[in-house]
């Protein structure tokens, strides 16, 4: 889809990638996705061969494939810059949306490196000479934004890391940090938070004195999290620059500078020009003063916004800018505190509608990560006959925890006693792993199919980093399921 959207004539991929220590054909990946196209569309495939193999792998088409490293050995080793128009187009990125049409966010030239430029340079203290390291896939906007294009513009050296934060042991970041010295850590709160569950040991003999400032991306980092980080990864010495920003605004929106208190769990305040606004959601009129909450929106342009979704202009004005006109609707909603910083709470989708009440699943999600146990959670809303939507979690345990019916019932009680009777999960579901894309973004429409007992027609699931994670949650959900549909006949025999 995505190929034929973009009318795309060259493909550029690896023969394989490595992730966890499982050999990813991407090669034949991009042969069957070539295969689904329009004939005749595309007519070379570009192919570099993974480092760590003697040969190149996967099936080869004489007539159409290359090798990307001899075409680039031909090539004159300089050659003169192209001059460009600032508004030209600089590169489309696609992102999964719910019905999994394909949505090609499209940037343009010289705003998008201009902002991205300064927006590190200025939030992460980046100077030439330093050592960044983004963990992010480069295929994200994080990694388009803040490995190759930002740090590139400051002069930093960028540190490319491939596979998964714990193999082949949870002490990989540490490693990577040490050996090269890395000044900027900048990664997502998932990968914190599957970390976290190893606990301190991993950090062992490991110098990390290089670190000026760590980072997080990608949603809303939990206290407990940013405070392991901050005290065990960063000595107490490190400021977290907890960032929020979307594939459709090129660069950050919200994050921490150097003159500002830090909160944890909170992306502070706007960085420079960005002027954000809370709306009520019924009315669209925009809340003033602090200790407010609503609709995140942006009041005016900035130089690395969106210019168009790439050959469906519509679908961008629709989704972004007449929902709410006079603004840019991000799709977030927010909670702006007494001392004007922001906090995150959530897509609006991901809130749900329980016997008239509003709760917001980032706030229950919260609740249940409290209990040491558990290491991390998703919420989602379900059908229920009574309360219109239910509420449905799902847990991943520690190392060494234990799923119980105690458990259950000890993490039902927290949140009621955290939030309220009206937060009480209806269901808790213990699973090995969530469903998440390859930059660590939770794929909820997922959960809520399954949640539904819907256990096909997943969507768009290309975006996946581990598949076979949803047919675990599938396979615990079913057994669920069949177990309450016993204890429903044996009381109906009984009554």
């Amino acid at each position: 889809d995505r190929i034929d959207d973009a009318q795309s004539a060259v493909v550029v991929c690896a023969d394989i990638g490595v992730r966890g220590g499982k050999k990813i054909p991407l090669k034949d990946i991009c042969d069957e996705a070539v295969a689904g196209t329009r004939p005749g569309l595309v007519e070379h495939v570009v192919v570099f061969k993974h480092y760590s193999k003697p040969e190149m792998e996967g099936t080869w088409d004489s007539s159409r494939d290359v090798d990307g490293f001899e075409v680039m050995a031909a090539q004159r080793p300089y050659c003169p810059p192209v001059e460009m128009d600032s508004e030209d187009l600089l590169f489309m990125l696609y992102t999964s949306g719910s019905t999994g049409r394909p949505k090609g966010i499209a940037h343009s030239t010289g705003g998008y490196l201009v902002y991205t430029t300064v927006s590190l340079k200025y939030v992460f203290d980046v100077h030439p000479g330093d050592v960044w390291a983004c963990v992010a896939d480069c295929g994200w906007i994080t990694g388009h934004s803040y490995i190759v294009y930002g740090p590139l513009a400051n002069g930093a050296s960028v540190v490319l890391f491939e596979s998964i934060p714990t193999y082949p042991n949870a002490s990989r970041y540490w490693d990577l940090i040490q050996k090269y010295k890395v000044n900027q850590f900048y990664t997502a709160p998932t990968a914190i938070r599957a970390l976290m569950r190893y606990g301190v040991e991993p950090l062992k003999g490991y110098d990390l004195s290089s670190l000026r400032l760590l980072g997080t991306v990608g949603e809303p980092i939990n206290p407990q999290a940013w405070r392991w980080y901050y005290n065990e990864v960063g000595k107490g010495k490190a400021p977290i620059m907890d960032t929020y920003w979307q594939t459709e605004t090129g660069g950050f929106m919200l994050a921490p500078m150097p003159y500002r208190a830090l909160k944890p769990g909170s992306a502070t305040k706007p960085f420079f020009g960005i002027e954000p606004a809370l709306l009520d959601p019924m009315t669209g009129k925009e809340v003033k003063g602090n200790n407010v909450h609503g609709l995140l929106a942006i009041k005016r342009s900035w130089p690395s916004m969106m210019r168009t979704v790439y050959g469906d202009h519509s679908r961008m004005t629709k989704l972004y800018l007449e929902q709410y006109p006079g603004y840019y609707f991000t799709g977030d909603g927010a909670v702006r505190d007494h001392d004007g910083y922001y906090w995150i709470t959530g897509r609006i989708d991901d809130v749900m509608n329980v016997s008239g009440h509003r709760l917001g699943s980032a706030e229950i999600e919260h609740a249940l990560v409290q209990n040491p146990a558990v290491s991390e959670a998703a919420v989602v809303g379900c059908p229920h006959p009574v309360k219109g939507e239910g509420i449905f979690c799902y847990v991943i345990l520690n190392e060494g925890a234990e799923e119980s019916d105690k458990l259950i019932q000890e993490l039902k009680s927290e949140v009621r006693k955290s939030i309220g009777p009206i937060a009480t999960p209806d269901v808790i579901l213990c699973v090995p792993g969530l469903p998440k894309t390859r930059s660590g973004k939770i794929m909820r429409r997922i959960l809520r199919k399954v949640a539904s007992r819907v256990y096909n027609d997943m969507g768009d699931t290309s975006t996946l980093a581990e598949p076979a994670v949803v047919d675990a949650i599938v396979w615990k959900a079913k057994a669920l399921h069949e177990e309450d549909i016993r204890k429903e006949s044996f009381s109906t025999h009984l009554r």
